[in-house]
């Protein structure tokens, strides 16, 4: 018998002996293979000691299909598909019957229902799942799209419920969609990325952590730092942090789309006067903002950073900046390569 773990004892009939008897249910990783794929998973069984040893092991038929179950979510892991349980949050996030959202993405009234349960989903099903999984108002064309398939007070309650979904966070989704929409030009690891893909959440936890640490802390100061802090991951460790690129601007390195960057809806970011009125934007840290996105070796480089530049004035570190090789080697407007940061000013 394979290795196995016990879960616990339990009296029921048993099959095998035809007797009621003290049954052992256990679990084991096994594997299988499914549509050409050979995938490991957990599987549940009851054990009887009385029955013959070829033959001592059995299943009820919820067990059954709950082993099915994990057996094809470990295959949707592995080909990069949306799991059961990921689908049913999808659903959920809408307050949606299964019927429902399979009516709204205009598929077959069971088809939810058998992605949850048993069926595994094609590519070209997960995509559709996946657009609308962070995307209120692409559910809403799906809505406007598939109309007829709902009476009028059915669609207007779903209309209702995908509208409060938009609320709810849509404006943090619009605002991301608008900043992304910014690096389309940049969607492969490059040198002006600093071979990382822009990583939006570990941007707003790095604006968060270094304001923390950092009371005069705005926006010209803030895109230096930020521009050390990935400068400094590139030298240590060959990639930088946020995935953002910079151009070469007068007031120093600016990332490509920092009017948007400051509009993130999960950044705390206040307009205020200056002494000469005005308007400057003052960032503070975010409330319970999650900085598990940061490793502590990030955490590190950003506390170097902080270090250096934490009293310095917003001129002092652009005058800083503009005495780098990587600003003084490139023209107004143009990408500023890391390949040319790596010889920086001493830390």
């Amino acid at each position: 018998m394979e290795a196995n773990t016990l879960i616990r004892k339990i009296h029921m009939s048993c099959p095998l002996c035809d007797k009621t008897h003290e049954i052992e249910e256990r679990k084991r990783i096994t594997t299988i293979t499914l549509k050409r794929e050979e995938v490991t998973y957990e599987e549940r069984f009851y054990f009887c000691a009385n029955a013959d040893e070829d033959e001592n092991e059995f299943e009820t038929g919820a067990m059954t299909n709950e082993n099915l179950l994990n057996a094809r979510n470990a295959y949707r892991v592995k080909m990069g598909l949306l799991t059961s349980d990921e689908i049913v949050a999808i659903r959920e996030s809408y307050g949606l019957s299964q019927v429902d959202l399979a009516k709204l993405l205009g598929w077959g009234e069971a088809t939810i229902s058998r992605y949850e349960s048993k069926a595994i989903q094609d590519e070209a099903y997960d995509t559709m799942l996946r657009l609308i999984k962070d995307n209120p108002l692409q559910a809403l064309e799906f809505l406007k799209k598939n109309a007829d398939k709902f009476p009028v007070m059915k669609r207007l309650e779903i209309r209702a419920k995908i509208i409060e979904k938009l609320d709810s966070y849509g404006k943090e989704f619009l605002t991301r969609q608008t900043f992304e929409g910014e690096y389309a030009n940049f969607e492969e690891p490059s040198d002006s990325n600093g071979f990382t893909m822009l990583n939006i959440d570990k941007i707003e936890a790095m604006v968060s952590y270094i304001a923390e640490k950092v009371s005069n802390l705005f926006k010209v100061k803030l895109m230096k730092m930020l521009w050390y802090s990935d400068v400094l991951s590139f030298i240590e460790n060959g990639c930088s942090m946020t995935g953002m690129v910079y151009r070469h601007e007068p007031m120093g390195a600016l990332p490509v789309g920092h009017y948007s960057l400051m509009n993130l809806e999960n950044l705390n970011v206040q307009e205020e006067m200056s002494y000469n009125y005005d308007t400057m934007l003052h960032v503070y840290p975010t409330a319970n903002m999650n900085y598990s996105v940061l490793s502590d070796g990030e955490k590190a480089i950003l506390d170097k950073v902080i270090t250096k530049f934490k009293d310095c004035k917003a001129k002092d570190i652009v005058d800083y900046m503009h005495d780098e090789r990587a600003y003084s080697e490139t023209k107004p407007g143009e990408i500023i390569p890391f390949s040319l940061a790596k010889e920086i000013r001493a830390f």
